[in-house]
């Protein structure tokens, strides 16, 4: 059984770019991670709507300049060190332990993202992941973002399977509403205690953390 894990905000901690430049940010350093975030993915749903479509770094470095001219306490000479940390963020203490477990149990990993192949690439070798994945796929591939069906499709052709086969895992309420409806098994891991949305495409499975994954009967 495939497992398929979203990158940003699941298996890497997309606020450890922010987190390593603390500091230096200064004292609206959380809230600019916030819009950063916030401004990245609306990026990504807002040009899929409109049919255009942009890779995901420049879209990351897109909202970067936007989160810098809201917030202009952060100074812009942070904007190459953020960048670069973006390109090697930490993944979660429990990822790598998660995914080996699971390949240990004779189950297919992989990674199905809005990043870039290089994007992600850098992601996986840096957080020294590669061995525990056997497949990274990008929405690079049908130049659109999630949650559109024609992404979550990259998971069923590359394992050849069919959609109720695969398990999605993803931090994200949303990415995990568009998975559950292509026909996947869907685990949130809901490490924040967000309210419950999407009531119609409920997730098979809700976590606090990654590892609450191993104990699940899916």
């Amino acid at each position: 059984m495939p497992y398929v894990f979203d990158a940003y905000g699941t298996l890497f901690d997309f606020n450890a770019a922010l987190a390593r430049h603390r500091a230096a940010a200064g004292p609206d350093a959380d809230r600019f991670s916030e819009i950063w975030r916030q401004k990245q993915l609306e990026y990504t749903w807002t040009l899929t709507l409109a049919g255009r479509h942009v890779d995901f770094w420049t879209l990351t470095e897109r909202a970067l300049d936007y989160t810098f001219e809201r917030l202009p306490s952060v100074s812009r000479a942070l904007r190459g060190d953020l960048l670069n940390a973006y390109l090697t963020l930490d993944a979660f203490a429990d990822a790598k332990r998660v995914l080996r477990e699971l390949k240990g149990r004779g189950e297919r990993t992989a990674i199905l993202s809005n990043g870039s192949p290089a994007m992600l690439a850098s992601a996986v070798q840096a957080a020294g992941l590669e061995s525990d994945l056997d497949a990274v796929l990008s929405v690079e591939a049908v130049g659109m973002f999630k949650p559109r069906p024609e992404v979550y499709a990259l998971a069923t052709t590359r394992f050849a399977v069919r959609p109720h086969e695969v398990v999605f895992v993803s931090s994200n309420r949303w990415d995990v509403m568009g998975a559950a409806a292509a026909g996947f098994r869907t685990v949130w891991v809901n490490r924040a205690g967000l309210p419950a949305e999407y009531p119609d495409l409920s997730p098979t499975a809700v976590i606090s953390s990654l590892s609450g994954l191993l104990s699940l009967a899916l």
